[in-house]
């Protein structure tokens, strides 16, 4: 009997998800999202049902995870962890990538309680970056610092931006917002996201721009480097114009008077900012990540590090971001569906798979199955 796994959310990331996971002969897929056009645009690539839904009607969420063996969610990060927290209420298991900004953890007892088996964060970054993390960390008799570096960039730089987004303008922005939180010396540090502002040398890429974000999450509690951080790159000067953006109050939530009545300025915002960094089919684009970590093997210093690089494919369409975010939870999914993800009832962050070499090898290579490109270095 064919399982029934129910993805929420059909996106670009989400979509992707949907249509790999369908190609199994062992999986029955139902993909749900509000957006007619989004369904029958995954519905004519690749065979499985679609079903018209609001999820964020969490009376639906809940029908739809009981009836659902696994459940992928894929949905904007501002509703993401209600969807989440609906979904365990089920007990029923549930990869999730909507990387939203509440604590995933304190989910954790419901889901033990339920029964429900639950991988969040399972995408690129966070995600991936962290498991590689993890499996440097294990090579190191002492481990002193890491950092991972991530962004999706399109090949082609528009001004003014130079920038396309396969997610929601309002998620990103919320990347702007946000406070980043790394550790330094064993010390919490908050900085303003868009700081610190570094100029990074990408082989066959070029110079890009890395600065602050929040996206270490639970890589905070789970990874031994006394020292971390993780930054966001983009193309020299993006950030600049973020940081304007924002002081000047466009990011802002609460509504503003005008003598047309009151608006939003974040509404406005990313209303404005959706065609400018909307991804249109045939748009050529890209995803690196680095991620460095050091400490001591043996008495001496090592360093250890990985660069990934992809494409969007020239075959398919698919953009890189979609692949790299979508794939490590594609793959994280068969292997829990085999019984071979390793994962309790509980809330588990995504950098734990990383401990384990047999499933990060696995990762690995589904990924360069489909192209992504990994360059390991050592340096002792």
């Amino acid at each position: 009997m064919a399982t029934q796994v129910a993805v929420l959310g059909g996106g670009l990331v989400g979509g992707f998800i949907a249509r790999e996971l369908s190609k199994y002969d062992d999986i029955e897929l139902t993909l749900y999202d509000l957006d007619e056009q989004t369904l029958t645009a995954s519905a004519a690539r690749a065979q499985m049902a679609t079903r018209q839904t609001d999820l964020r009607d969490m009376q639906l969420v809940r029908e739809i995870a009981t009836g659902a063996d696994l459940v992928l969610g894929a949905v904007p990060g501002s509703f993401g962890c209600a969807v989440l927290e609906n979904v365990i209420a089920t007990g029923t298991d549930c990869i999730d990538i909507s990387f939203f900004p509440q604590e995933a953890s304190t989910l954790d007892l419901a889901a033990r309680q339920s029964g429900s088996r639950v991988l969040v964060d399972c995408g690129v970054m966070p995600g991936l970056g962290g498991m590689l993390a993890a499996r440097f960390s294990r090579q190191f008799d002492e481990p002193r610092s890491m950092r991972i570096l991530v962004g999706g960039l399109p090949v082609e730089r528009n001004w003014p931006f130079e920038y396309k987004a396969p997610f929601s303008p309002a998620d990103v922005i919320e990347e702007y917002v946000r406070p980043a939180r790394y550790i330094v010396d064993g010390k919490l540090v908050t900085m303003p996201a868009l700081s610190e502002i570094e100029q990074i040398d990408f082989p066959g890429i070029g110079t890009l721009e890395a600065f602050n974000t929040d996206g270490l999450r639970s890589i905070m509690a789970t990874l031994p480097y006394p020292s971390m951080i993780e930054k966001t790159m983009r193309y020299p000067g993006h950030a600049e114009k973020m940081r304007m953006l924002r002081e000047l109050g466009f990011f802002g939530e609460e509504a503003l008077a005008t003598s047309n009545g009151s608006i939003v300025p974040l509404d406005l915002t990313s209303r404005l900012l959706f065609d400018n960094w909307k991804l249109e089919p045939g748009m050529r684009e890209l995803t690196v990540m680095r991620v460095e970590a050091s400490g001591l093997k043996d008495g001496r210093e090592l360093s250890l590090s990985c660069d990934l690089l992809d494409h969007t494919d020239p075959d398919t369409g698919d953009f890189s971001m979609a692949r790299t975010t979508g794939l490590p939870a594609i793959l994280c999914a068969r292997m829990l569906l085999a019984g071979k993800l390793g994962i309790e009832p509980g809330v588990t962050a995504p950098e734990t798979i990383g401990f384990d070499e047999t499933r990060l090898n696995y990762i690995i290579r589904g990924m360069q199955h489909y192209g992504v490109q990994f360059e390991f270095s050592e340096v002792s």
